[in-house]
């Protein structure tokens, strides 16, 4: 079952901080803890004593914790990678390889006594999870989760991501990857200009990046990057990450009515089958408003992707249906334009597929 998850870094927060964090991420639903060794580098015995006393807090609320490390950081902290009961001592789920070894000793890994996970790096890419495979791993104890990009531009581009998740999901392994927002105050590094897999989520709002990574249909769990975020994006994640269908954020028109409302944002969208290369057409509405007027409106004289209409008295038996223009074809004045899919939630239309059902929620 797909999973919600906080980061929390024990080298840069208070136990008190992290606790308090975990307690309201539970009471929302959030059921994984994403934390890293990586940026550990002084005082490491008792960093190790702050992670272990806050992962099994959160093992007490129900929370799953994945710990990232890679082999230098094994290494340094004297930890042979066959043999995790270092880590099941600290109370972890998974060990996450930042960065692996040759595919064997990965396996070899999965193979251990205390059933701990071990979660590999899918923007790796190449075979490397084929490699894995190779050598016999147990997927049961074998996951991957993206890595997330501090830096402007360096994140996923989105082809690389569907097929570098595609490769996991190949193997019914469990993915994760990463989302991020402003509120977030803590970080495992210096610069962060959002902490984020896809390149494209940077200039998304939270609630359509969460959006976006759930429309791929290749990624599992969903992870913020940054700590201590705060309640309000906290809630946010949650309803999102739980709406039972796709829904797309609207931005409306002023001139929007309310039975033109009523058809967007109260009812339930199908996308019908034989589809259209130049419009989504939801055609249910038509039947159940057909008794009732939709006034046509000034309009522009083209209509532009991503703009929602709704046919108006003009169009007869096509009043009161909804549509979303994939590409621009012109207004005859037989539909009245409502509003517009917010531009950096563009791409969820794509992920959009005949037959399957859809929302649409004004955007604030």
């Amino acid at each position: 079952m797909p999973k919600l998850g906080i980061s929390i870094y024990p080298s840069k927060s208070s136990f008190n901080e992290m606790k308090n964090y975990l307690d309201r991420a539970s009471a929302l639903g959030y059921r994984r803890i994403f934390t890293s060794m990586l940026e550990v580098r002084d005082s490491i015995d008792e960093t190790i004593t702050n992670f272990k006393d806050i992962i099994q807090y959160g093992n007490t609320l129900g929370f799953e914790t994945s710990i990232d490390v890679n082999p230098a950081v094994l290494h340094e902290i004297g930890i042979n990678p066959q043999d995790l009961g270092f880590f099941h001592d600290l109370g972890v789920t998974a060990v996450r390889l930042d960065e692996g070894f040759t595919g064997h000793e990965e396996a070899l890994m999965t193979q251990n006594p205390y059933n701990i996970k071990i979660e590999i790096n899918i923007s790796r890419g190449q075979h490397y999870i084929d490699m894995i495979m190779d050598f016999g791993a147990n997927r049961n104890n074998l996951t991957g989760c993206h890595n997330f990009y501090p830096q402007p531009y360096s994140g996923l581009g989105n082809d690389y991501l569907l097929a570098t998740s595609a490769q996991y999901k190949k193997y019914q392994l469990t993915t994760a990857a990463f989302v991020d927002t402003p509120s977030g105050s803590v970080g495992p590094w210096p610069f962060a200009d959002l902490m984020v897999t896809a390149e494209c989520e940077r200039t998304m709002d939270f609630a359509t990046q969460v959006r976006f990574l759930k429309a791929t249909n290749l990624i599992d769990d969903i992870i913020i990057s940054s700590s201590l975020v705060n309640d309000k994006d906290l809630k946010l994640a949650s309803e999102v990450f739980n709406e039972p269908t796709m829904t797309l954020p609207i931005i409306i028109n002023n001139s929007i009515s309310d039975l033109e409302r009523t058809i967007a944002f109260e009812e339930l969208h199908q996308y019908r089958g034989d589809f259209s290369d130049y419009m989504i057409r939801s055609s249910q509405p038509r039947v159940k408003y057909r008794n009732q007027s939709i006034p046509p409106k000034e309009g522009p004289t083209t209509f532009k992707r991503g703009d929602v209409i709704i046919g108006n008295d003009n169009f007869g038996q096509y009043k009161g249906e909804l549509q979303i223009v994939l590409q621009p074809f012109d207004n005859h004045a037989n539909y009245n334009l409502i509003g517009h899919v917010d531009s950096t939630a563009d791409i969820l239309i794509k992920f959009l597929h005949p037959w399957h059902n859809f929302k649409l929620r004004q955007q604030d």
